[in-house]
Parts: structure tokens; sequence; C-alpha cells
């Protein structure tokens, strides 16, 4: 009787205690890339936060790019789902502009105060995670010798054979402005016919501006000869193609592409939310998503391996064609208006 008396002394102890235990646990839902950054991201830096902190569980809700994000965030407003949200910096400023962020500083999220100074942008209420380079992504089973120019990509022998994401994604614009710069373009915030006519010549070309799952996997099943891709990720695909997919950096360069992390505003609980973007931005998880998946890192106490290190953004810092992006989020419209008259309509 006295050991049955004990065992339901320990099993009411577990009762009482356990629930308890739970619901001390705080989630944080976070908005990010769907596809291989989810994959490597939840990897090298949602589990090991979640088993150093233990008190926190972080829902990953993936997403194919920043616009669907802003969307997301403009449908939930009122009463708001998620936490964290990791976007293109564009974006993210229209989004700062819309009060759907909460600023990030030292105050809130200390280690801030060890990124590089071009991770902090002006009017931008979130802060950079990850820099990344566009570069062109190819078939190097019937692609032989890398191609040269952008403009390959308007080559008559890859009708219906090149793939890339369009307006309003980045990768679309990011190409118009490297092209209007490449054809004598002088302001691009003002006017960039030069780099609308350029696509335009790539647009015949074009099979698909929305690849599904993504150009990555469009270029190594051969479904698309030729497309435009980041280079983080395109690294990765490298690697997991066996060299099938290969990356080059044309002769007009590069766009720079910088990625925020945002706190969400009016949520709950922010404080739980702000501890998982203070370790996103740390020097562990930057040199460990750095390491998984070739982002150049944002935070200057990040020890990188040479191996990885070398195949980021930072081998190409002196290509790369100077962008406003924060100008540009007050054109964006407006070039997507041209895209739909000029570039959509001489597709195939």
């Amino acid at each position: 009787m006295t050991h049955l008396k004990c065992l339901a002394g320990a099993a009411l102890a577990f009762a009482l205690s356990a629930p308890a235990a739970f619901a001390q646990q705080k989630t944080v839902t976070l908005m990010a890339y769907s596809g291989i950054f989810q994959e490597r991201y939840t990897k090298a830096v949602v589990e090991p936060f979640m088993k150093a902190n233990p008190d926190i569980k972080v829902e990953f809700f993936g997403v194919q790019n920043s616009a669907q994000m802003l969307g997301t965030l403009r449908a939930q407003k009122a009463s708001p789902q998620v936490d964290v949200v990791i976007m293109d910096v564009s974006v993210s400023k229209a989004a700062t502009d819309e009060s759907l962020f909460t600023k990030i500083d030292e105050k809130n999220v200390p280690a801030v105060a060890d990124l590089y100074p071009a991770a902090r942008i002006p009017d931008v209420a979130g802060v950079a995670v990850t820099f990344d380079n566009l570069v062109l992504i190819y078939n190097s089973d019937v692609i032989k010798e890398a191609p040269k120019s952008w403009l390959d990509l308007a080559d008559k022998k890859y009708a219906g054979k090149v793939a890339f994401n369009g307006m309003p994604d980045i990768q679309g614009l990011s190409l118009v402005l490297i092209l209007d710069k490449a054809r004598g373009g002088t302001n691009y915030l003002s006017n960039v016919d030069k780099g609308i006519a350029a696509v335009g010549e790539i647009a015949p070309n074009v099979l698909t501006w929305d690849p599904k799952p993504d150009v990555y996997q469009a270029i190594i099943l051969g479904q698309a000869n030729l497309g435009v891709a980041w280079n983080a990720r395109s690294q990765v695909n490298a690697d997991v193609s066996g060299g099938k997919l290969k990356a080059t950096l044309p002769v007009e360069g590069s766009a720079f592409q910088i990625n925020t992390i945002n706190l969400v505003a009016n949520r709950a609980d922010s404080e739980a939310a702000a501890r998982f973007v203070n370790y996103a931005i740390g020097p562990v998880a930057q040199k460990a998503f750095t390491e998984e998946m070739f982002y150049a890192p944002v935070n200057s106490k990040a020890q990188i391996a040479d191996a990885a290190i070398n195949r980021t953004a930072v081998k190409s810092m002196d290509k790369v064609v100077a962008l406003d992006w924060i100008g540009l989020a007050k054109v964006r419209d407006q070039i997507m208006e041209q895209w739909r008259r000029k570039v959509l309509p001489l597709s195939r």
C-alpha cells in the first residue's frame, strides 16, 4: 500500500509540474524562404537555437519569395500570426513603411552591435541576416563552356530553355538593373528603359518566369539550360547535383542582395522572438549558416572557414553593381508596370 501511495504521489507531482513546464514553452513563428533555404536554415540555426533555448519552440513557415511574405503580413496586419520574417531588404522597407515591423537595435537585440556597417540599413526596421549576389546558372551536361554574358540568355539556340523568377521577384528586377547599366543607363531610379529593352530580348527564350519548385531543379533536371539565380543556393545545388549545375558571373557584373531579419509588430510575446533574432545574427549562427549554405556573414565576429567564405558574395564584391535598394523600393511598382507592358508580351 505504501508503495502504491508513493507511485500515486509521483504521478500527481508529474501531472502538476508537466503542464506548467509545457506552458512555459513559448512558440516563435519564423516566416522565411521555403525549399533548400528552409532545410539548411533549420539545420544550421533553428535546431541549435532550440537546443540552447529549450523554453522556445521555433516553427518555420516556408514561403517562396519576399513578395508573397509581404502579402501575408498585410493580410494579417490586424492579427499577426508570424513573429519573425526573413525577406529581401527592398520588401522589408515597404513593410517598415507600413508599420508591420518593430525596430531592431542594440536595446532589444544586443548582437546588432557586432554587425558590419552594411548590415544596418537606414529607414528599415530590421537588420541584415545574409549577403548574396546574382549569378548565371547553367546545365553543364548541355553547355560545356561557361557563358560570358547575361545576354547569352537571349541567344536563339536557347529558345524555350531559359528559366528564372521574373518580377515582382527581386531576381527579375536585379537583371533589369544590371543590364540597364551595361547598356549605358545612368539613373535607374528615374529610367530603366535600356534594362527593360535588354530583358525584352531575353523574353522570347523564357520557358517560365516562375519555375516550380525552383530554377535550380529546372536546370538540374534539364527542363531549362540557363537561368538566373542567387549564388548561395547555386553553390549548394552545384554540390548536390555533382556539378551538373554550375554558376558563373557574367562580364556585366552582378547585383548585391541583402536579406533582412525582422520582428513583426504587435505580437504578444516579442521577447522570445527577439532572443531568436539575437541568436540568428550572432557569430555562432552566422558561422554555421555560411558554412552550410554559402551566404556571406553579417556579423564581424563570425570566424568562417576559408573553403566556405571563398564561395560567398565576398569573392565578387569588386564586380557588384552598386544599387540603392531603399531608393528602388519607391519605384519598384513603376518598373513592375514596365515589365508587364514591355517584357511579358514578348514571352513565349
